[in-house]
């Protein structure tokens, strides 16, 4: 199931993405919650598995899968070779940051590059989206608390982040996660742990990278986050980036106003962004 919100920002409505349309589900179910912490509790990606429902066809614009997460919680430098570009250490356990709510952007639109901060970057995730409230987690119990996975572009603002203490202001400017295009559940994905990612800037292949050279699997991100911190139905997990960054390159590349970003996972969909100076 791929599940999706459509329509103009701020007006988003529920749907589902199927190979003959787009079905909108508040036209079949006027009280079905936006798809966040109600939607999940309610049990509504099990209500609506294996539903034949009509769908039309539709050019819209797509939102972020997902409505006011709780958290985004972040993993840095999860993918070794990733760590090693920018010279640092492998981390012994997953290194955890956060981006803000208001980063949230749709897989298709805009990200304005702040005024007070250069050296703007890309960053292709897997995005983990939470489907069931846990805290404590085992391993052996982690998949059943994810409602599905989607692509993230964790959009860095590198001159901030460097020059501050923590990473925070260069990681939450406004439209800096991009998200989507679908929120796909697990049976669509037959190994979370094989999947390709990549990100082209203008046309040019940057990263390259698979799920299987993440240090920390999904169920050990998932087990060690929870193990102080309860997750909450609709928060979002992004679980780090393969090398082929732009600011460890020789000479760095950062991106510049007009600038196309496309992030690719087999299997999920693109995000494909343009870069707007304010």
């Amino acid at each position: 199931m791929r599940l999706i919100r459509f329509g103009a920002h701020g007006q988003e409505r529920p749907g589902l993405e199927q190979p003959d349309g787009i079905v909108d589900l508040r036209a079949i179910h006027p009280d079905i919650p936006d798809i966040g912490e109600s939607f999940f509790r309610q049990d509504w990606p099990r209500r609506l598995a294996g539903r034949n429902l009509p769908a039309q066809k539709m050019t819209v614009r797509l939102g972020p899968p997902v409505v006011r997460p709780s958290k985004i919680i972040c993993l840095g430098k999860n993918y070794r070779e990733h760590a090693r570009e920018g010279g640092f250490d492998a981390p012994s356990a997953p290194l955890l940051f956060c981006k803000s709510p208001n980063t949230l952007n749709g897989p298709c639109d805009t990200v304005l590059l702040p005024r007070s901060s250069g050296q703007v970057d890309w960053e292709v995730e897997l995005a983990l989206v939470i489907g069931k409230e846990g805290k404590g987690i085992e391993r052996n119990q982690a998949l059943e608390h994810i409602a599905g996975v989607t692509v993230m572009n964790d959009v860095s603002g590198r001159q901030a982040q460097f020059a501050d203490s923590q990473w925070f202001r260069g990681k939450s400017f406004d439209t800096f996660a991009p998200l989507g295009p679908a929120l796909v559940t697990l049976d669509e994905i037959p190994d979370l742990h094989n999947l390709r990612l990549t990100a082209t800037v203008n046309g040019r292949l940057m990263q390259d990278g698979n799920t299987r050279d993440m240090m920390f699997d999904v169920p050990a991100i998932i087990a060690d986050i929870s193990t102080d911190i309860t997750l909450l139905p609709g928060d979002v997990i992004a679980t780090g980036t393969p090398a082929g960054v732009g600011i460890f390159r020789d000479p760095p590349v950062v991106l510049q106003d007009g600038d196309e970003v496309v992030c690719r996972i087999e299997g999920i969909g693109a995000l494909c962004n343009r870069f707007v100076r304010q």
